[in-house]
């Protein structure tokens, strides 16, 4: 199995791709930036925790992962 096989990491792979689209019109560049580093740092976390090969590890990422995910979220109400 890979992360490329997680659900979650399928799911939030197309809400980053979804934000960059979406975003690319947004004239405030510095908010922009933000939205999509926060919502990329989601399955890239999932991603580098997976492959660490250790429970401890994926745990520690996904937790990351989940505080991105929060950020992102401000981040689109505030916007």
């Amino acid at each position: 199995m890979s992360f490329e096989n997680l659900d979650v990491w399928k799911r939030s792979s197309r809400l980053s791709a979804t934000l960059y689209q979406k975003t690319k019109g947004i004239k405030d560049f510095g908010f922009r930036d933000q939205l999509t580093r926060s919502g990329l740092s989601i399955p890239s976390n999932i991603a580098e925790g997976f492959e660490r090969d250790s429970n401890a590890e994926m745990a520690r990422f996904l937790t990351i992962a989940k505080g991105s995910a929060g950020e992102a979220r401000t981040q689109i109400y505030t916007g």
